[in-house]
């Protein structure tokens, strides 16, 4: 008996011994040292780096920095660029030497170089691209390991908007056996689709593989059962395909996302060598170039918006919540797809867009080598000199194929990527194309009339000033050959500007779907013209005609507005840090358009009311005209035309001057809405009756204190009201999360609104007072703001002066269980306390 257990033993020890690790992937974003500006040496390992700042990741030098009026730039947000350097020191055990190890950058902006132990991994650009790099033959196993990082934003004026700076988002690293899967190794999608049933085919591509090797594909569905399963022998080549069976598949869809999860193994001798899980969504869409955008079979108007990267407090260093943060709130007011304007996001956030049901345009550049202009101090001002604004147009040709081909084999499996974008309005950087627009003008207005789209016309014209030889459209062609290599599954889209020099230039036919920026008044000529062209709004004002085009034709399938959330950069005259021409500000503070647009885009009655005097309209009353509207265009220095993209002047408040006359507008999905002044009808209108117009009911009514009512009627019955109140001086201030649980994990984020009532408990939208937060050791204050675009206070403090009555705070988990807690004090006023659960 003592030989057999001592047999089991020695057994039992072997196959411990020789049991093969499988895939680890560890958070790499705590334990750095951050310094700014240039450091000799800071990339060896013997570098003394004591007194350098710890921090954690994500982390956004040039937010953290605050804005700043002569050290930044209009384009950017008034921030900062420069040189940063991180630093962290981790360990490796001696175990782990056999196993191959990489580090995982999701982003660092930009122009970063990674450093193992003095020796130089590599050399990345763009700001935006994800990437990796191998660790394993540079690692001293047992010991200790540095990996520097060295970010170069010198170029701080190289966007048109705020880009952030520093290693902004997620690291990690990843551990693995010498046959393994590589990053973005796995490629998932639907060959058929059926009632009865789905074909899923999985391409893996292995590394260091042998003749034993083979891969097993599991398809579990949300309840984690297995319902397809398929194992077959890496035969020939480094690529495994297998195609799987999914019975009554559930399918991907905006209403209900369904997202599979495929667990792929890589096995040697019996023994998984390797695994990993990606999700992905069985689904079909198609475009029709009469009949607009199917999914799953159901035609679906596309009610998009563009985001920029930046979360506003935060600035680029989102997680994962701020993220959550922001799509339900889209979503609330009917968004359903997203352009993600207009470079690659982070893999974050196209997690949550699979997760939450979004449909996406998936963008790779803004620019190619023709840089566009960058401002100083305002849109259409000063411009910001070369020696401090170059950027990747500089690296374009070396790099764009790279950057363009990872970025879709790291978004492959995304179900909620629909297109790929080979750029945004890059006619404006090839003169050509406004040459020849205005030979062929001939008293055209830009954004006013349609161009002619006769290509015979056209082109003529287009090769005399070319000398026949189109650059942006060869370099298009080439661009689009490459997004085909990688996917033939997705179409290929673009952001025009010049629609009618495209069609004739050949830029229109590199690509499957031309998109058309700020061009719906040329929809039905270029359709006349190209009728088997499949066209969509790629980016819109946020204004009801863009919206009423779409409804009014099959043919166009959606449009994507500019912007969903509030941004910072493009910018000025200070101390306007950015664009609030949004559905939410820049703390999700809807605003009136967002309630205006949640009209149009969703069913549920709604009435909502803003109000102007007189004196400052647009809008204008008389009997015999009825309402007129004259857009007042803003001043030089200042680009007049900017006022196309802002909202009517309104305010969200009744209080006034007695007598003052005031327009009030509503904003109906409502039939008929009627307003009353302190219980007194001021008459009922139809909603149809503004529908030929702005589709905003209009009442002009001598102002009274008191209470004035919406109310909106469908069928003749009630179905929804809205009030205003005038109010008084603050009496109560009131704090409310959107979460009353968090994990101690030090990144799941709440935000608590600061609201302000009256004696009365009448919401005030009109005032500005000094806030401060009074947050307990649990939890971290991270970021304040209030949702205006004039607010150049810092950010990362705990004071910020009320917008509209209004302000946010953003906390975030420590590691600490318990009740996390916040008040608020505005003078000698307190709020009520908020308990935050730490799970």
């Amino acid at each position: 008996m003592r030989t057999t257990g001592l047999l089991l033993t020695l057994l039992l020890m072997f196959f411990s011994c020789t049991q093969v690790k499988r895939r680890t992937v560890d958070d790499f974003n705590f334990g750095w040292k951050f310094i700014k500006n240039e450091q000799q040496n800071a990339e060896q390992k013997a570098y003394d780096d004591t007194t350098w700042e710890n921090i954690r990741l994500p982390h956004d030098w040039s937010i953290l920095g605050g804005y700043q009026k002569d050290k930044g730039a209009s384009s950017t947000g008034f921030t900062e660029g420069g040189i940063g350097w991180y630093r962290k020191t981790f360990t490796v055990p001696a175990s782990d030497k056999d196993r191959e190890i990489w580090v995982e950058f999701d982003g660092v902006y930009c122009n970063s170089t990674v450093y193992i132990n003095g020796k130089k991994l590599g050399f990345r650009p763009s700001g935006y691209s994800s990437f990796s790099y191998s660790l394993s033959e540079h690692l001293l196993y047992g010991e200790e390991n540095v990996i520097a990082v060295k970010v170069d934003h010198s170029n701080f004026v190289d966007s048109r908007w705020y880009t952030g700076s520093g290693i902004y988002r997620d690291v990690r690293l990843v551990k693995t056996s010498k046959t393994h899967i590589p990053q973005w190794g796995v490629r998932i999608e639907t060959s058929k689709l059926a009632e009865k049933d789905a074909i899923v085919r999985v391409k893996t591509t292995i590394k260091g593989r042998s003749k034993h090797t083979s891969v097993k594909v599991s398809v579990l569905d949300e309840e984690n059962k297995v319902v397809a399963e398929s194992k077959a022998k890496a035969i020939t080549g480094n690529v495994v395909e297998q195609q799987l069976q999914v019975l009554q598949p559930k399918l991907w869809g905006i209403d209900h996302p369904y997202l599979y999860t495929a667990k792929v193994q890589v096995i040697e001798k019996g023994q998984i060598v390797d695994e990993i899980e990606e999700h992905f969504g069985v689904r079909e869409f198609e475009f029709d170039a009469q009949k607009g955008f199917f999914l799953n079979g159901q035609n679906v108007k596309i009610k998009g918006v563009n985001l920029h990267h930046d979360v506003g407090a935060v600035g680029a260093a989102a997680v994962r919540d701020h993220w959550v943060f922001r799509l339900k709130k889209l979503k609330s007011v009917g968004v359903n797809a997203i352009r993600m304007a207009h470079n690659p996001h982070s893999p974050l956030l196209m997690d949550l867009c699979d997760e939450m049901g979004f449909l996406v345009m998936n963008e790779a550049f803004d620019e190619w080598y023709v840089p566009k202009g960058k401002m100083m101090n305002c849109l259409g001002g000063k411009k910001a000199p070369k020696e401090i604004s170059t950027g990747y147009p500089e690296i374009f040709r070396e790099w764009a194929e790279r950057d363009l081909k990872d970025l879709i084999r790291r978004d492959y499996n995304h179900p909620s990527v629909i297109m790929w974008s080979i750029g945004n309005e890059i006619e404006w950087t090839f003169p050509a194309y406004s040459k020849t627009y205005a030979k062929l003008k001939k008293g055209i207005r830009e954004y006013e009339d349609t161009p002619t789209f006769d290509t015979t016309i056209i082109k003529p014209v287009f090769d005399k000033v070319t000398g026949g030889v189109d650059s942006l459209s060869i370099i298009a062609h080439q661009l689009s050959k490459w997004v085909k290599e990688e996917d033939t599954t997705r179409p290929t889209v673009c952001g025009s500007v010049r629609p009618s020099i495209a069609f004739a230039s050949g830029y229109a036919d590199a690509v499957d779907i031309l998109g058309l920026n700020y061009r719906e008044i040329d929809y039905d000529a270029a359709h006349a013209a190209f009728p088997n062209k499949m066209m969509l709004g790629s980016e819109n004002w946020v204004a009801y005609s863009e919206w009423k085009a779409v409804q009014e034709r099959d043919f166009i399938p959606g449009i994507f507005v500019w912007t969903g959330f509030a941004y910072l950069g493009e910018a000025g005259l200070w101390p306007r840090k950015g664009l609030n021409i949004s559905l939410f500000d820049f703390a999700g503070f809807k605003n009136p358009r967002g309630h205006f647009f949640e009209c149009l885009w969703k069913e549920d009655p709604k009435v909502y009311m803003v109000t102007t005097p007189v004196s400052i309209s647009e809008y204008s009353y008389s009997q015999k005209e009825g309402w007129k509207f004259d857009i007042q265009l803003r001043k030089p220095p200042v680009w007049a035309e900017l006022r196309l993209w802002e909202w009517y002047k309104v305010n969200e408040h009744w209080n006034y001057k007695k007598g003052e006359e005031i327009v009030v507008q509503t904003y109906t999905n409502c039939e008929e809405a009627e307003l009353f002044l302190n219980g007194k009808s001021l008459g009922k209108q139809s909603i149809s009756d503004f529908a030929s117009t702005d589709n905003i009911i209009k009442w002009l009514v001598s102002y009274q204190k008191g209470e004035l009512k919406v109310v909106g009627y469908n069928q003749g019955q009630k179905v929804q009201e809205y009030v205003l109140n005038t109010v008084g001086k603050v009496a109560k201030i009131v704090l409310e999360s959107d979460r009353s649980q968090m994990k101690a994990n030090q990144y799941d984020v709440a935000h608590v609104k600061v609201k302000m009532l009256d004696e009365k408990g009448y919401e005030i939208k009109n005032l500005e007072e000094q806030v401060t937060f009074h947050v307990t050791e649990e939890l971290e204050l991270i970021g304040v703001d209030n949702g205006s675009e004039m607010n150049v206070s810092a950010h990362n403090t705990n004071q910020v002066k009320s917008h509209k009555g209004r302000a946010l705070a953003m906390l975030r988990a420590k590691t600490q269980l318990g009740n996390g807690k916040i008040y608020a004090t505005v003078g000698a006023l307190k709020s009520n306390e908020l308990s935050i659960d730490l799970q």
